[in-house]
């Protein structure tokens, strides 16, 4: 799993950030958070390809969707065939139809608009679930967690070898949970040989949003938490007023909810060049772990252990 911070900006962009947009990776499925003006060529730009599975939009404040028609008619001129889903805050479907219809957006592959509502799972499958993160911003708005089911625990071939057990499938068994029976009549039971459960990855895009409960909640022991942090604490009245977050409230939110790191976007143009007090009371707040990444910036997400398997 990766992300790739397409788009860092605030409302206005500057030569350095684009409006914001992230694209994360997960093994053969990609997620657009967002779609400011101009991030398909931010997908050319860093080389991102433009194979896009789901998009998800934070709400329909301008900075955060005035790119999603002119990506849509890309992929329609690269052919594209495949479905493609977009999720937008509940009652805020129709509005993207109709940004989609007034542009002349009219692909020949099949587009789906979705609500979803605040709290909820929209996206289900054995491997992850995506659900939205109530927020607090001047509009509709929702954040969106991507939290991995549990992994199996370690097959520990050694003390498989040792009970007896042939190499072969019933290593496999035993690691998908099922007793074998070997020729003696031994049982082996999966819990001889494999571990607990391990944590999947958690990741938590807020969009813009004041700070609230319910992403401390959803970014508990996140792997990442990209948090709007558009201020330095100094502009706190600001931030509260147009429903952002500064950094150091930002790092608050993160250091509550015990995240492993913390990405601050949504930037503020005021800072177009020094940036370095936003990353800087962050890191105050929350430790080195914080940080402000530069358009174009890729990391990569972990499994909570690394795997020797």
């Amino acid at each position: 799993m990766d992300v790739t911070f397409l788009g860092t900006s605030g409302a206005v962009p500057t030569t350095q950030r684009n409006p914001s947009a992230i694209l994360l990776r997960r093994e053969g499925e990609r997620f657009l958070f967002d779609v400011g003006e101009g991030t398909q060529r931010q997908m050319m730009r860093f080389s991102t390809g433009f194979d896009v599975s789901t998009i998800l939009l934070t709400h329909l404040h301008g900075d955060h969707v005035l790119g999603l028609p002119g990506l849509l008619q890309t992929l329609d001129f690269n052919e594209r065939t495949a479905p493609l889903d977009i999720y937008t805050p509940a009652g805020t479907s129709g509005d993207v139809e109709n940004l989609l219809d007034a542009t002349g957006t009219t692909p020949g592959f099949r587009v789906q608009v979705h609500d979803a509502t605040p709290g909820k799972p929209i996206i289900e499958r054995d491997e992850y679930t995506i659900r939205t993160v109530e927020t607090d911003h001047r509009t509709r708005s929702v954040g969106y967690a991507l939290v991995e089911a549990e992994r199996k625990g370690r097959f520990d071939r050694e003390r498989a070898e040792e009970l007896g057990v042939p190499v072969g499938p019933k290593f496999q068994q035993l690691h998908e949970g099922s007793p074998v029976e070997l020729e003696d009549g031994t049982v082996v039971q999966p819990e001889e040989v494999v571990g607990d459960p391990r944590p999947g990855r958690r990741v938590v895009y807020t969009g813009d949003t004041r700070p609230t409960e319910p992403v401390v909640s959803a970014a508990a022991n996140a792997d990442l938490l990209i948090h709007d942090a558009m201020f330095t604490q100094d502009r706190q009245q600001r931030a509260q007023q147009t429903g952002h977050s500064t950094a150091q409230e930002a790092a608050t939110v993160a250091s509550k909810a015990g995240v492993k790191r913390l990405a601050l976007t949504h930037i503020s143009s005021r800072y177009a060049t020094d940036a370095e007090p936003l990353e800087n009371e962050a890191v105050e707040k929350f430790g080195d772990n914080a940080f402000l990444p530069d358009d174009g910036d890729t990391i990569t997400i972990p499994y909570p252990e690394i795997d020797d398997e």
